[in-house]
């Protein structure tokens, strides 16, 4: 009886602990090897401005005062995400309306949506060269931020510096994919004209860099599926849990029928 009370505890054992999870592959661009070097196609990274946008604009020139009506006064905080900040007084930024505007000192209202922030710096210049000589004039997105969630190491909204950001900056930022992230199948959620568009990439494949979300855009929505083997042992803790609670109790109650028989065969 001791010996079938052991042996049922070693097939509990073995149920909860027969699950080993094999480690992904880690390597990028893996078409590429073998290669000593080469060339891969690029997409544009050019960001388009879109309503409820926050742009930051400044006017100088070799005439300040000449420029002076061209600029927003000074503010404090400067921006929306600064309201509980107490900060030095900076320049305030534009907010594009839903209809794609922005009212722009002395010129008006102008429509910006659409535009790249090089586009509007031209535009600006030649409106402002009318009454200006040499202005220079500097367009930048202040609101640009991307979100990365799923199975990366730092997940959450990151704010971007710059307008060239790709998604592996993305990702390493994020403290890249961990062990159970699925390199193969990443999806990439875009806001455009009023709809969310997706697309899956691929790390694993060179074909990334022409992907038309491989340079990142604001509020891209990045999202790191886990691995077939991630999934299977999820599906597996929920179903192993119960099994290791059965089989528990098999031993528990064969412990105790052993016992009692032992009990009477010494009576």
């Amino acid at each position: 009886m001791k010996k079938a009370v052991l042996i049922l505890c070693g097939l509990a054992v073995l149920i909860a602990t027969s699950c080993s999870t094999p480690k992904p592959s880690m390597g990028l661009f893996k078409d590429t090897r073998g290669q000593i070097e080469g060339t891969l196609p690029l997409s544009d990274y050019n960001i388009k401005i879109r309503p409820d946008d926050e742009l930051l604009i400044t006017v100088t020139s070799t005439e300040p005062l000449a420029t002076a009506a061209y600029n927003l006064p000074l503010s404090n905080p400067a921006t929306r995400d600064a309201l509980m900040i107490n900060s030095q007084p900076r320049q305030q930024t534009y907010i594009v309306d839903k209809e794609g505007d922005i009212n722009f000192p002395v010129l008006g209202k102008l429509h910006v949506a659409g535009m790249t922030t090089m586009q509007l710096t031209d535009d600006l210049v030649n409106r402002i060269s009318v009454d200006v000589k040499d202005p220079i004039v500097r367009v930048s997105l202040v609101n640009f931020a991307v979100n990365v969630i799923g199975e990366v190491t730092k997940p959450g909204r990151l704010t971007v510096d710059r307008e060239r950001y790709t998604v592996i900056d993305a990702l390493a930022a994020a403290g890249s994919l961990n062990e159970y992230g699925d390199r193969t199948n990443i999806l990439v959620v875009r806001e455009n004209d009023g709809q969310a568009e997706y697309h899956y990439i691929d790390l694993t494949s060179s074909d990334l860099t022409s992907s038309p979300v491989y340079y990142l855009q604001q509020n891209d929505v990045i999202m790191v599926s886990p691995t077939a083997t991630r999934e299977s042992n999820s599906r597996y803790d929920t179903n192993n849990s119960y099994r290791i609670q059965v089989v528990s109790t098999i031993v528990s109650a064969a412990s105790v029928i052993a016992s009692l028989i032992i009990a009477l065969a010494v009576k």
